[in-house]
């Protein structure tokens, strides 16, 4: 039975759970549940912190686990990265205050710098050749400035408006941009080949759509180069022996220019069905 770990709270927590529902598995009905069997689909859930995932993962104590980059890269776990999965995505940014002067990582040499994850941001300015004092905090990093304790943060940016109501301002490039990754102990991750083809086929329905629609013969090469699909198209003949059927897959993003396009070429009855589940 495959043994895997899922965030148990916060965004990372209620996306994963929504993903892997969709994907056929069995999910747990009560936040205050922290392990579920199910035994139809022959695999273990654990509800763990989103910061030890990647810890019990990489000791092998849990074959498979979801959890973000960042927190990944923080614990220095030797767990293997298998899969982004694109979902909770986050950004990292060094932040001090307006009138500081600070507009590059450089200037950190020396000075004082709060954040939830010390390891990625050492590793980080390591690579810059810049030495800090690096002070952990476990949340409200952006208070630190106001209370004496850092002269500068780095941490989790959405909007920017939690910094900019504390006083402080964004500068130098982004740190890390992070997702959600499907990660496994190591040497594990051909246990994790059918959970990973579940997954990405909820990547797939969430992304695509499938497009059907009637086309002249004189104008399918035009109309298959707007809809390639991942493959081909399917294309299939009619009654009326001048027309031919069509499917394909296409972005759902671009659903309503593709049809536009489709149109303006010369396709009629146009088409878009949502995917529930796929395989590619």
């Amino acid at each position: 039975m495959l043994r895997v770990a899922i965030p148990n709270k916060g965004i990372l927590s209620e996306s994963a759970v929504a993903m892997l529902r969709e994907a056929g598995y069995q999910t747990r009905r009560d936040t205050q549940e922290l392990h579920l069997v199910d035994e139809v689909n022959d695999i273990e859930f654990f509800y763990l912190r989103p910061r030890d995932i990647a810890t019990y993962v990489g000791s092998g104590s849990l074959d498979v686990g979801l959890t973000g980059l960042d927190l990944l890269m923080d614990s220095e776990s030797e767990a293997e990265e298998i899969a982004d999965l694109g979902f909770g995505a986050s950004t990292f940014r060094f932040a001090a205050p307006i009138d500081s002067g600070f507009n590059d990582p450089s200037q950190l040499e020396g000075k004082r710098l709060a954040t939830a994850y010390p390891t990625l941001i050492e590793n980080y300015l390591a690579k810059l050749n810049v030495n800090c004092d690096i002070i952990k905090l476990d949340g409200a990093v952006e208070s630190a400035v106001k209370l004496g304790v850092a002269d500068a943060v780095a941490d989790v940016v959405s909007t920017g408006n939690t910094l900019r109501k504390a006083g402080l301002a964004i500068f130098g490039p982004t740190i890390l941009t992070s997702t959600a990754r499907l990660i496994s102990a190591p040497g594990k991750a051909s246990d994790a080949n059918g959970l990973l083809m579940r997954l990405k086929g909820v990547l797939v329905a969430r992304e695509y759509v499938i497009i059907d629609y009637d086309c002249p013969k004189k104008v399918l090469e035009a109309a298959t180069k707007i809809t390639p699909g991942i493959e081909s198209p399917t294309i299939s003949p009619m009654a009326d022996l001048d027309w031919v059927a069509v499917r394909s897959l296409v972005p759902a993003i671009q659903m309503n220019q593709i049809m536009d396009e489709l149109y303006a070429a010369g396709a009629r009855a146009i088409l878009v069905s949502a995917i529930h589940a796929a395989r590619i």
